[in-house]
């Protein structure tokens, strides 16, 4: 039997308006790509990002555009050829992986050559707000054992931070500015993140600009995300960050992803796993290149008003591996 693909829309509310330093959304648009052959559905979730020039409908005509291709027998390695990293080719590349373990009636990890996973703990974020706002949200999640908060580099960013820790002592912290941060705001902010022991700067400067922070003495890892694609990105980031986000989303897919793992690992960098706004079906893949990362961010379903079914098990903040109906 041929191969056949298929992509549709997806919307998933939100719990509440999630606010980074670009704007707020209250909505989840994405797209799940179908690929069914010899009975089996395998299936993959991409969430379109206007950062990186990508809209729900050009990804969405993207990936249709690949189903004769994938008819032809088109796999995941001729994928990374015939696509860029990006949204469109994750949604094919997972839903690939999945038809491949389906088809062999064997999980994903085994094809891949991995250990079987294990639960991990992920950081629950905190959208941007005022000090008292997210003082009050952190004294709701403050057994949670991981925070992530966003800034913004309106002025208020170390008062945030300091709220933040006030209401969740215990909790390990960690903080995204989302490109929104100046160089010297870096510097005046820094020594006041380091003092309220938050362990990570995510991208603090727009990727175009990050060329500033070399040389640069922080007294706080720094994290490329905005920064940090693909393998073909790791070469210009040594001497300007310490640790790398990996995204599905911006690796094109698990492939890449576990490429892109392994090569940061052999370079020196500590790893994180993140995430965009979306469902377990998403988060899935994602769980997999999780195992062994320093940070993880996969909290996704977590922001939504209600998750797919089925979906990932999270208990409080740790996830457990996906189950086979889900993914892979």
């Amino acid at each position: 039997m041929v191969a056949r693909l298929s992509v549709r829309e997806e919307v998933f509310p939100l719990k509440g308006a999630f606010r980074i330093s670009r704007g707020a959304r209250t909505e989840a648009r994405l797209l799940v790509c179908e690929i069914e052959e010899d009975g089996a559905i395998g299936r993959g979730e991409c969430t379109p990002y206007a950062r990186y020039g990508e809209t729900v409908e050009a990804v969405a005509q993207a990936i249709g555009a690949m189903g004769p291709s994938i008819a032809g027998g088109l796999g995941r390695e001729g994928l990374q050829r015939a696509m860029k990293a990006g949204a469109a080719r994750n949604a094919i590349d997972c839903a690939l992986w999945d038809l491949e373990a389906k088809r062999a009636g064997k999980r994903v990890w085994e094809l891949a050559g991995l250990p079987e996973p294990k639960p991990v703990i992920t950081a629950y974020t905190l959208s941007v707000d005022t000090p008292e706002a997210m003082g009050a949200a952190a004294k709701e999640a403050a057994d949670r054992p991981l925070l992530k908060l966003k800034l913004t580099g309106d002025g208020q960013d170390a008062e945030r931070v300091a709220a933040v820790r006030a209401n969740a002592p215990q909790a390990r912290l960690i903080v995204d500015a989302n490109e929104a941060l100046t160089l010297a705001e870096v510097e005046r902010i820094a020594p006041a993140l380091a003092a309220a022991r938050v362990e990570l700067l995510e991208q603090p400067l727009h990727a175009e600009q990050d060329e500033a922070l070399r040389g640069r003495q922080v007294p706080l890892p720094l994290g490329a995300d905005e920064s940090c694609h693909d393998t073909a990105t790791l070469g210009r980031l040594q001497g300007l960050y310490q640790v790398v986000n990996i995204k599905l989303d911006k690796t094109g897919g698990l492939t890449e992803a576990l490429r892109l793992k392994a090569a940061a690992e052999r370079m020196g960098f500590r790893v994180m796993v993140g995430c965009m706004l979306a469902t377990s079906l998403s988060m899935a893949p994602a769980h997999l290149v999780a195992q062994g990362a320093e940070f993880v961010d996969i909290d996704g379903p977590l922001l939504l008003a209600a998750d797919r079914e089925p979906g990932l098990r999270y208990e409080g903040s740790l996830v457990h591996p996906p189950e086979a109906e889900l993914w892979g």
